[in-house]
């Protein structure tokens, strides 16, 4: 064996882990069956906030515990993705958003002129909005810097993984319902817009207004990131034109310029659901530790350093 892991899968559950097992002295590859920029983390919206992943105390305690971290690497925005930006939650008072809210700093109601239109009530906070795609190139630079390794590698099983190191750590997403015989899990599609941007800087998300789809708005530098849907079980990665239209249409009723703005690209990903995210160890026939680290919904870059830290004491943990 020339190394002590295999991380199996490269977006950015993935590469995080894999980043902080390499810098914790651990020779590391990631095996992978398509690069960073082909995975469902390169399509997400970007912004930090819990989502549409379970179980909510442990996601709030990961997702508290990757905020700092990303707030740090919004120091250095041009190299690592990630900016911190101003924004608004429409629909929800911070009463009514859980436990979480109170740890994360500044988070306020918002003022009645603050209030978008068509609201009554809104939050407002400064949060961590990560340029997906220059993120997970920052994240691999990362994990080279620290002696890991990616190889474009697909993994038919788990074992194959288990002969090359003592530990593999299984962020494969939705992959893992083959990989690991998961049938909790399953996509929840996900689909964007990418306009040329007007002059919108704040970023702007609602709760659910019924219908189960998202509204927000993400100001990226590549575009204005409109979004979304949030539909269970359906694997089709072809855009809609006419959820595409209501999209634009939804967002329009915040900024009404947004009907004229030039449409730059149309993006599906397929959110890995679960139940409850799946972050637990587990011993492979011939001794290798097997770590999963998979089911994250919604909330993958929210939770990504959190879960990372987690995922990294269990892997380096030599009780059975």
């Amino acid at each position: 064996m020339v190394s002590d892991a295999i991380v199996i899968g490269s977006g950015v559950i993935g590469l995080t882990t894999a980043v902080l097992l390499a810098e914790r002295g651990l020779r590391v590859e990631v095996w992978t069956r398509e690069t960073a920029v082909q995975t469902t983390s390169a399509v997400a919206g970007g912004l930090w906030w819990p989502y549409r992943a379970e179980p909510a105390q442990a996601v709030a305690a990961w997702s508290l515990a990757s905020l700092p971290v990303l707030a740090g690497l919004a120091r250095r925005p041009e190299e690592t993705g990630v900016r911190m930006v101003d924004g608004v939650h429409a629909g929800v008072s911070v009463g009514g958003l859980g436990a979480w809210a109170s740890g994360v700093p500044g988070l306020r109601d918002a003022a009645p002129h603050e209030t978008p239109r068509g609201y009554d009530r809104a939050v407002r906070a400064r949060l961590p909005l990560i340029d997906m795609p220059a993120h997970l190139g920052y994240l691999q630079r990362r994990l080279g810097r620290a002696g890991g390794t990616v190889t474009l590698r697909p993994v038919a099983a788990l074992a194959d993984a288990a002969r090359a190191a003592p530990v593999v750590v299984n962020c494969t997403g939705l992959g893992a319902g083959r990989l690991a015989g998961d049938p909790h899990l399953h996509p929840v599609r996900g689909q964007l817009v990418v306009v040329e941007n007007p002059g919108i800087r704040e970023w702007f998300s609602a709760a659910d207004d019924g219908t189960g789809d998202p509204a927000y708005l993400l100001p990226q530098p590549y575009g204005l990131v409109l979004g979304g849907t949030a539909r269970a079980h359906v694997w089709d990665r072809t855009p809609t034109p006419s959820l595409a239209q209501a999209i634009i249409a939804r967002c329009a009723r915040v900024h009404p310029g947004l009907t004229r703005a030039r449409v730059l690209a149309h993006r599906v990903g397929l959110r890995p659901a679960r139940h409850r995210v799946r972050l637990e160890a587990e011993r492979l026939p011939g001794g290798a530790r097997l770590v999963h680290n998979y089911g994250h919904g919604g909330s993958g870059v929210t939770v990504s350093w959190g879960c990372a830290r987690e995922a990294a004491e269990l892997a380096l943990d030599d009780r059975p």
